[in-house]
């Protein structure tokens, strides 16, 4: 049975929805707020400790966690049995919120052909199989799905060209879903959080450092100077960031219950400066506001504005 929200948008009232990558940062407050907020959560989760540890946080009691890896077919088919058994046949899935990432750094020309198979397969390959495996719940409730991007899918930085192909392509992912579901009553939303201060930036440094490293040293060379105070300036930067993991929250609680949704939420600045930058300026001049990441650190103060989703 389909259910199309009211002009007074969704209720949560104990609606299930699932969100991946729950373990820590942006996932684990989204999957708190959202609980606060009303919603059964499914959270997804890889280790049955970070489960465990989610659910005691919850104010309601009202987290399940569920054992996800996005880029394993059984175990997302599995999860999908779980959910559904949990759920009976009476009331289906309301909301989907892809969250679960990873986020490679490194020139371009030091990416190991793995790494950004690795890349991709977490937050493209991974987010539809995903996806696909919840839809028949999905289109019952006449529910949502939220991806969850970032400021990279409107803009490629330099030193961020994996993470920034994968954003790019989930993006158009996500366009296609929602004009291909919107005739079963699925409505398809993008959250595009700016630099948030989460620990991910540190398996974000360590993945980068390690790409750097395995380069040939030659070319690792010529960039390591240019990169090094690019991550740490990145680091330092969202570290003063205004934009908070609450904000992120709020935007997929708005996605998930707005009678009439939006097809993106940008959160934070520098993601809004972002946008406008993209629709106004044409490549060169863009390029050349750009030119400062990856200029030589003797040549003054990095002109950087980290935009990964974190």
């Amino acid at each position: 049975m389909r259910r199309r929200p009211d002009s007074r948008g969704v209720v949560p009232d104990g609606r299930a929805v699932l969100v991946t990558g729950a373990s820590s940062g942006l996932g684990r407050a989204c999957a708190l707020h959202l609980e606060h907020a009303g919603f059964r959560v499914f959270a997804g989760v890889r280790k049955e400790a970070d489960g465990a540890g989610l659910a005691a946080a919850a104010a309601h009691g009202r987290v399940v966690p569920v054992r996800i890896d996005v880029t394993d077919e059984a175990s997302v088919r599995e999860a999908a049995a779980y959910v559904t058994g949990c759920l009976g046949a009476d009331r289906p899935l309301w909301g989907l919120v892809n969250n679960a990432g990873v986020c490679v750094s490194a020139p371009l020309e030091c990416v190991p052909p793995e790494r950004l198979r690795w890349q991709l397969d977490t937050n493209v390959v991974g987010q539809l199989a995903v996806t696909q495996a919840f839809l028949p719940q999905l289109r019952r409730s006449g529910g949502r799905v939220v991806n969850v991007t970032s400021g990279l899918g409107t803009v490629a930085l330099p030193f961020l060209g994996a993470y920034a192909s994968a954003q790019f392509a989930k993006e158009a992912m996500s366009d296609v879903l929602r004009r291909e579901l919107a005739g079963f009553g699925v409505a398809v939303s993008v959250v595009q959080p700016g630099a948030i201060m989460t620990p991910i930036w540190q398996k974000v440094s360590d993945v980068a450092r390690d790409a750097l490293h395995s380069a040939d040293g030659e070319v690792a060379a010529l960039y390591r100077a240019r990169f090094e105070r690019f991550l740490a300036d990145n680091e330092r930067q969202a570290a003063r960031s205004r934009t908070s993991a609450q904000d992120m929250a709020r935007a997929v609680l708005r996605a998930l219950t707005q009678a009439r949704p939006r097809s993106r939420y940008r959160v934070g600045a520098d993601v809004r400066r972002l946008s406008v930058l993209a629709r106004l300026l044409p490549d060169p001049l863009l390029d050349r506001c750009l030119r400062p990441l990856t200029a030589e650190p003797a040549a003054g103060p990095s002109a950087s504005r980290p935009l990964v989703r974190t």
